[in-house]
């Protein structure tokens, strides 16, 4: 502490780093964001009463006028806000088993399989996901992956006041970046595997894998590693002895000693560290085989028994947006799913070719202010479908025909490359991109609606819009089904 003005013993009810969340008996913090400056609204926080303010700049003369509020000046509020939100909530994650899952794509779908395989041992389970925070009764949209770091010591408190004993949590990169798991010692970790995204964010990828690696610096416990990733195969390196490795292709530790997928679901024989567990899932595709064996790993370092583990797996019945089977009893078979990045696109497509479809239909577009390079990247691996439908995805502050523009480029240079064209159109609109490639469809084909999965909104220009890709395929396979019926 450098300055402190104010009553030095006062009562502190409740924490908050958002102005418009203070109340009487509250502790402001002022944190400066790359966006937003908490100082800006320190006036705000004390006309609605705020006990205290923690700041970062020197109190000002009209600040010391003030006798009802508390200025405590500090060097860094963000550095101070990482010790004091532990012990204002009485350290709740040193009394949880925190399971962390950190990786490019997988991480939701393992969660939920990890969340299942607990619940049906029947333990007390917390769940903190891309999807959805829940715990006991309370179930709540996901705002980011990871909570920030003043949320998530909230939610480990409340999670205490329902009994809660394992919490199963993605950790993505950027909250490891920003320390939002500050002083949380998890149990055990899973890293699912490292490709291109969050680039605008991280600048390269030994960037983005030095954030992902932060995590097993904070598990005391067991590492479950892909490594059929190379990434994976670093991270193995640096933590001999504690790493149970999973793969197809490496059969380390927890492998599929046979494996068949079909739309309806898996059916594998995995070999672990108790011995073979005959495995039946609801989950469709090569990709799911490595999040069901990061679950196992989880499943067994976490003491549960064969049975459990697959009764466990085989209790999942869909996770949101993830390969969701949108079924009105068309002739054909409609999938949504969250793939965002080039290679979530390209297993997604590589699994509906293992299913000998038709032919295969690709809807989707790339999300505006993020990696730019990605794109071409997707461009190129969507021209492994049949047909492909570009169109907006979350287009935020830019020009969607820009985004789209940039995403042909790679679908293009796959023509120039294997002199083999894919038939492609450009629709902006999504609703409508989604109801096209639904009306291209026929007996056997497969449309693929990427990029979205689970999201319930869309965000075009600084408007939020109510959008949720199942809804429009269910729309559009109605009025299909509308027309057909008038046709006869």
């Amino acid at each position: 502490m450098i300055e402190l003005l104010g009553k030095p013993n006062i009562t502190v009810d409740d924490i908050a780093i958002d102005s418009k969340a203070v109340s009487p008996g509250t502790l402001f913090v002022a944190l400066k964001g790359s966006v937003q400056d908490g100082h800006d609204y320190i006036d705000e926080a004390v006309a609605r009463g705020a006990s205290a303010v923690l700041l970062q700049q020197p109190i000002s003369k009209d600040r010391k006028k003030n006798t009802q509020t508390t200025f405590i000046e500090v060097e860094d509020t963000k550095e101070a806000l990482k010790h004091l939100a532990p012990y204002f909530f009485d350290y709740p994650a040193s009394k949880l088993n925190l399971i962390g899952i950190t990786g490019t794509n997988g991480k939701t779908t393992t969660a939920y399989l990890v969340e299942a395989l607990l619940n049906h041992a029947e333990k007390n389970t917390g769940l903190l996901s891309t999807i959805a925070y829940r715990y006991g009764q309370c179930e709540k949209k996901a705002k980011n992956t990871t909570p920030g770091l003043l949320d998530l010591q909230k939610i480990f408190s409340e999670m205490r006041k329902n009994t809660v004993t394992d919490v199963v949590m993605e950790v993505s990169s950027h909250a490891l970046d920003q320390e939002r798991v500050a002083g949380c010692t998890f149990e055990t970790a899973v890293f699912t595997n490292l490709t291109q995204d969050h680039l605008d964010y991280h600048d390269t990828m030994d960037d983005y894998f030095a954030a992902k690696k932060v995590l097993f610096g904070q598990t005391q416990g067991r590492w479950i590693v892909n490594l059929d990733d190379p990434w994976g195969q670093k991270l193995q390196e640096t933590g001999p002895g504690r790493v149970w490795g999973y793969g197809i292709e490496h059969q380390d530790t927890l492998y599929p000693t046979h494996f068949q997928s079909t739309l309806s679901g898996l059916k594998m024989h995995t070999q672990t560290p108790i011995g073979e567990i005959e495995i039946v899932s609801r989950l469709s595709g090569r990709h799911n085989v490595y999040n069901i064996l990061a679950a196992v790993g989880v499943g067994i370092a976490s003491g549960l028994s064969k049975t459990q583990i697959a009764e466990g797996i085989a209790a999942l019945k869909q996770v949101p947006g993830r390969f969701e089977k949108i079924d009105l009893g068309q002739n054909f078979t409609v999938i949504v799913d969250y793939a965002h990045t080039p290679d979530a696109l390209e297993r997604l497509i590589h699994t509906v070719k293992a299913l000998a479809p038709k032919k295969i239909i690709t809807c989707f577009g790339c999300g505006g202010d993020r990696d730019r390079g990605k794109r071409p990247l997707m461009g190129a691996v969507s021209a492994q479908s049949d047909i492909v439908i570009l169109t907006s995805d979350n287009p935020r502050s830019e020009a969607p025909l820009n985004i789209i523009e940039d995403i042909e480029a790679g679908l293009s240079s796959q023509e120039t490359e294997t002199g083999k064209r894919t038939d492609y159109e450009i629709m902006a609109d999504r609703r409508k991109a989604i109801a096209r490639a639904i009306t291209l469809a026929q007996s056997g084909d497969v449309v693929l609606i990427a990029g979205k999965g689970h999201e319930s909104d869309q965000q075009i220009g600084s408007e939020v819009i109510p959008f949720d890709d199942r809804d429009c395929a269910r729309q559009a396979l109605v009025e299909r089904n509308k027309q057909a019926a008038e046709e006869k």
